[in-house]
Parts: structure tokens; C-alpha cells; sequence
């Protein structure tokens, strides 16, 4: 169902069988009536702006009367907010935006929850793309934030930085799920990441890490196990390894330690906290 509709005899009782499942905001106006045109509008900007969280139904009192004289309208404009089929909210006249805004806060669930649910839905495609895990991952980590951390958003969000190969972000995910949380399903995100951390430990990077323990001044192959690592998903060795070098000498190897450190931070992207990390530690060494 479309989050702006208009409201009519043909479509009410599906409007009202939605309100069962979603807050549906009900919009009596007219034309003629100059406030009521102006709060029909201020209530499609914020149906716009909160998109999902509710269904804005628009009552065109010289077209539906009936439907006016059903909800007992008495001036307009009115607004009336509608839950399970029943009102139970409303004002008559004129609100600004902050008014209307704080008392739809009453009835409508979380911003987190709505962008949590959009995630799920990604997830639950039966080809997850690439595109929709960059996707998933960017409502979850505003979800995140916006609940306080809640363990349910934290173990999807493990999950998807998982299917990213995220494996650092994964495990320092899943470390700060509480014990209460820690269910059925936390316990097979342990299992993948142990699998996947085992598999990441590769034969070529332990024949490397051998030699460079054996060769610490040997930076061709300190750039050469750093891309393996980088390849392995292990970013933040990676990165550790490089910028031990760059804080001693910024112009190591002609420049180029320094330019695959910049080139793992951009493969790695702005959102990602440990490149953010990384980035901040290299502007100390700059200024």
C-alpha cells in the first residue's frame, strides 16, 4: 500500500484492515478551506520524510462526505490518527510541523525498527547482492546506533558484515553482544567466524609472516604480506603492519607503503571504522 493515498468509499475498508498492522493518519480537507489546504500539506512532508512508519489517508470532504459524516467530522481541517481500526488520537485546526511531528512520536514505532525491518527484507531476498549487503549493512549500523546498541540488531549486523567478509568487524561485533542475546543464533555467528578466520589463515600468509619475522627491515615483503592480508579480509593487520612503518618514516620505500596503506583505506571506504581508525592516525602523523 502506498504511504500517500486518498481516501475513498471504494478503498476505506482496506485502509482500515492496514491500520491493524500500521498507524494510518487521516486527512480531512477541501479545497475551499485555505487551512485545511495548508495542513494537508504539512502532513504529506512528513509522510514523505517518514516514509514506511505510516500510511497518510487524505479525505476530500466534498467528495466523501460520507465518509466525513462516518468519523463525525465537525470542522475542518481535523486529523485523526487511526490504530486497529479505532482513532485514537486527533486534533481539529491548524499545527505546525513540531506539533504534529511529537504527537505521531506518541504512536509510531522507532525510526531503528523501520530501518531494522528494511534490512531483514534485504536479507531475506533469495539473491542477496552485493549492492544489497552495502545496503543492509548502512540501515543496520543507523540502527544500531539509534537503539542503543540492541543485541538483535547487533547479531544481523554481524551476520551481514560476515557475508562482506568483514571479519574484524564481525568478531568486535559479536564481542559485544550481552549475554542475554547470546542465543541460537549468536552461537552459529561464532561458528562462521571461526570457520572464516580459519580459512583466512592461509598457507601463502603464514610462509609469509615466517620470512618477515626472519626479514623485519625487508619492506618488499612487508608490502607483499600486507596485500595478502588485505586479500584475507585481515584489514586491520594489514593496516597495522603498514603504518608501523609510516609512523618511522612516511616516505618508506619511495612512497610506496604509503600509497597501499591509502589504497587498503579506500578499498576499505569512508564508512568503515576501521579505516576511520587508520585515517586518524595518519593525519597525526601529517599535522
Amino acid at each position: 500500500m502506498d504511504n500517500i493515498l486518498s481516501l475513498t468509499k471504494d478503498n476505506i475498508q482496506q485502509v482500515v484492515d492496514a491500520s491493524m498492522q500500521q498507524i494510518v493518519v487521516l486527512a480531512f480537507w477541501a479545497q475551499p478551506q485555505e487551512q485545511s489546504v495548508a495542513m494537508l500539506h504539512t502532513l504529506e512532508q512528513i509522510a514523505a520524510q517518514n516514509a514506511g512508519r505510516f500510511v497518510l489517508a487524505k479525505v476530500d470532504c466534498e467528495a466523501e462526505l460520507e465518509i466525513a459524516n462516518y468519523f463525525r467530522i465537525q470542522s475542518l481541517p481535523t486529523t485523526l490518527v487511526l490504530d486497529k481500526g479505532q482513532p485514537v488520537d486527533g486534533f481539529a485546526g491548524l499545527q505546525d510541523a513540531a506539533q504534529v511531528t511529537a504527537m505521531l512520536d506518541k504512536h509510531l514505532p522507532p525510526m531503528w525498527q523501520l530501518q531494522f525491518a528494511q534490512a531483514k527484507a534485504l536479507l531475506a531476498l533469495s539473491q542477496v547482492s552485493a549492492e544489497d549487503l552495502a545496503t543492509a549493512a548502512v540501515l543496520l549500523k543507523d540502527a544500531h546506533a539509534d537503539s542503543n546498541q540492541a543485541g538483535e540488531v547487533s547479531l544481523v549486523l554481524a551476520d551481514v558484515y560476515l557475508m562482506q567478509g568483514e571479519l574484524v568487524l564481525a568478531q568486535t561485533m559479536l564481542e559485544k553482544v550481552g549475554l542475554a542475546d547470546q542465543d541460537g543464533y549468536y552461537q552459529s555467528l561464532k561458528a562462521k567466524l571461526a570457520l572464516a578466520l580459519d580459512a583466512a589463515d592461509t598457507p601463502e600468509i603464514r610462509d609469509l609472516q615466517q620470512k618477515f619475522e626472519q626479514n623485519p627491515t625487508d619492506l618488499v615483503l612487508l608490502l607483499e604480506l600486507s596485500k595478502a592480508l588485505h586479500a584475507a579480509h585481515r584489514d586491520d593487520e594489514a593496516l597495522d603492519l603498514l603504518f608501523g612503518v609510516l609512523s618511522k618514516d612516511l616516505g618508506a620505500e619511495n612512497g610506496t607503503v604509503k600509497q597501499v596503506f591509502m589504497e587498503v583505506l579506500t578499498a576499505l571506504g569512508q564508512g568503515n571504522p576501521i579505516a576511520n581508525q587508520y585515517r586518524r592516525k595518519l593525519y597525526t602523523l601529517l599535522y
